[in-house]
């Protein structure tokens, strides 16, 4: 009970729930809440919590940020109801849509209608790189990334990725890269929205 205490104590269940713990660190954190019943309710109680703080913040969170801490919470709920960690390829220039079959085709990998300016289901999480699923209705605020490249593979949909200034039009099968430290926002070009997979990939 004491060795229970000490790893609720320890702050690796809130790191957990955030994404900001190593694959060793999840494996841990999995096995506890498998093993340990007051494990599972605490983590259960920091998701809770910390989606209740995301509701609150409603008017006023990025809305870039909200749906993606949605997205981790909903990623680690599913971890703890036992699904087995995803392994999507890396994003790259000659990347196609049908690498990722096995996660578009998945029935509960859909938005919450009616849609939000973004929704995303998060495929994969590690501290290196993160996969989701996106959809943006209308586009995107600013944005400039110091430490992850962004890559974007667009699935459904055209968008306008506007990088310092400059045009970047894409459509279903484009590839793109966000590079550091420019200042970016996508506008979305079609009458649907623009459905993509999404790789933030550590600098």
């Amino acid at each position: 009970m004491v060795e229970v205490k000490k790893f609720i104590d320890s702050g690796i269940l809130e790191m957990y729930v955030i994404g900001d713990t190593s694959p060793e660190e999840n494996v841990l954190v999995e096995s506890m809440v498998n093993i340990h019943p007051e494990v599972k309710e605490e983590l259960f109680i920091i998701e809770v919590s910390l989606e209740n703080y995301a509701l609150s913040q409603a008017t006023s969170v990025d809305p870039v940020i909200k749906p993606f801490l949605m997205a981790t919470l909903e990623y680690m709920e599913r971890m703890t109801r036992g699904e087995k960690q995803s392994f999507p390829p890396e994003l790259h220039i000659d990347s196609l849509i049908s690498d990722f079959n096995e996660w578009l085709e998945r029935p509960d990998f859909v938005p919450v209608e009616p849609l939000d300016e973004i929704d995303a289901r998060i495929i994969a999480a590690t501290p290196e790189r993160t996969t989701a699923i996106v959809w943006i209705k209308n586009g995107s605020p600013p944005e400039i990334h110091k430490s992850e490249y962004e890559t974007f593979l667009i699935i459904e949909g055209t968008c306008n990725i506007i990088v310092d200034g400059k045009d970047n039009h894409l459509k279903s099968g484009d590839v793109f890269t966000i590079p550091l430290y420019l200042s970016h926002t996508v506008i979305v070009t079609s009458k649907i929205p623009c459905k993509l997979i999404l790789e933030r990939l550590a600098a």
